[in-house]
């Protein structure tokens, strides 16, 4: 006999795990297939800073996972430029009745939180170290999942297989799913700076032709910041000390959050935008990285992520498993918030990387609206913070 879960979750990074919670009072025995032993974390979980969109923070306040976090910082002004153009946008969160548009918190902070919040979930079985090899159909209609972990391959019979395994999802090319992919020719480099003077709670978000360079208002008296070069030019940006690092991002930020006087260790990463064609196969679904992974520039992934999740629960909730139509309400439900800010978050990239005359135009003039147009910036900032489309019931819980 085949072992048998409800669900299985391939991946247990930030929006497998927050999948899973968000399935303890659903009454269905979940399995998640983790590469990370236990007492480890995934590679996902560093020192890289998450900025939390407030829908986000209202859904992980409800499934308890905001009081475990030690590290939120809130973001309570938005101010964004661009080399060599005219004017600047700057955004202030009570302008639109907010304390904050949103929160910053360390990653590793989160995965911890999110490990603790785990422990509680009685109605899930955590597989770990586990490999995803492959999947079929079977003829009774549930999805056969072949498991590898420390002792040999076996077989796992499921209801609904959900791929949360990121961007390269293993999940994603055994359900035959393509996916149309965009290097930037951008590589990001992170690490955290500390400023001559404290943060206020200001996010900056400078743009340039290789990419942005964003500070993020950090708890620790530090900026955790993304700073984006030509990826020919990554290796020796790599190699730069810290003297020269600093100097380097002094250049590319300017001086309006003060003198950058120390940095932490550096990772980098590449900015690749990688979308699949389709988010369903016959019971199965794609979440997060491995249904969009998109550039980081206005920071929506896992705030994108995590509305895959908490939309997929409510569909599960309404139409069961054994429902075909539970996957066309969840594709539907998805589209136009999954569309809206893919479109913003490369639209926003490309535009920003434009050299010509003309998009310099465009730019300034964009930029001159959302500084004078307080419905224009009311819109946008709901953007941001997480107002898409059809919103999960938990992000709008607490939302005015």
């Amino acid at each position: 006999m085949h072992e048998h879960h409800d669900i299985v979750i391939v991946g247990g990074g930030l929006v497998g795990a927050s999948l899973a919670i968000a399935l303890e009072n659903s009454g269905l025995d979940v399995m998640m297939l983790e590469a990370a032993s236990p007492g480890g974390l995934p590679p996902v979980f560093d020192e890289r800073n998450l900025s939390l969109a407030e829908a986000s923070c209202h859904a992980l306040q409800a499934l308890k996972i905001w009081p475990l976090l030690r590290t939120a910082s809130p973001i309570r002004r938005i101010h964004a430029s661009r080399v060599g153009d005219f004017g600047h946008v700057s955004l202030d969160a009570g302008e639109v009745g907010r304390e904050a548009f949103g929160h910053v918190v360390i990653a590793r902070d989160f995965g911890e939180a999110l490990e603790t919040r785990l422990g509680d979930v009685a109605s899930l079985t955590r597989c770990r170290p586990a490999r995803f090899i492959g999947t079929r159909l079977k003829e009774d209609g549930q999805r056969e999942v072949r498991v590898a972990d420390a002792e040999g391959e076996r077989l796992v019979t499921t209801r609904l297989l959900v791929g949360a395994d990121g961007m390269e999802s293993a999940v994603r090319t055994a359900l035959g799913i393509d996916a149309q992919r965009h290097d930037y020719g951008q590589t990001l480099f992170v690490s955290r700076v500390r400023p001559q003077r404290a943060p206020d709670g200001t996010a900056w978000e400078r743009l340039g032709p290789h990419g942005p360079t964003a500070l993020l208002p950090r708890f620790d008296r530090h900026y955790g910041v993304v700073h984006g070069v030509p990826s020919d030019e990554a290796d020796a940006v790599a190699a730069l000390d810290e003297g020269a690092w600093l100097a380097r991002l002094q250049a590319a930020f300017g001086w309006r959050a003060g003198r950058f006087i120390a940095s932490g260790e550096r990772s980098r990463y590449p900015a690749v935008r990688v979308v699949a064609e389709r988010l369903t196969a016959p019971r199965a679904v794609l979440l997060g990285n491995a249904a969009q992974s998109i550039h980081p520039i206005g920071a929506q992934g896992f705030n994108l992520g995590l509305r895959d999740a908490l939309t997929l629960v409510e569909e599960i909730t309404v139409h069961g498993l054994d429902d075909v139509a539970m996957l066309d309400a969840y594709t539907s439900r998805r589209r136009e918030d999954r569309e809206r800010t893919l479109a913003f978050s490369d639209g926003m990239a490309r535009a920003s990387s434009n050299k010509g005359l003309a998009m310099r135009g465009m730019r300034s003039v964009g930029m001159a609206a959302l500084a004078n147009v307080p419905g224009l910036r009311a819109q946008v900032a709901a953007g941001g913070m997480g107002y898409r489309g059809d919103v999960p019931a938990l992000c709008r819980e607490h939302s005015r």
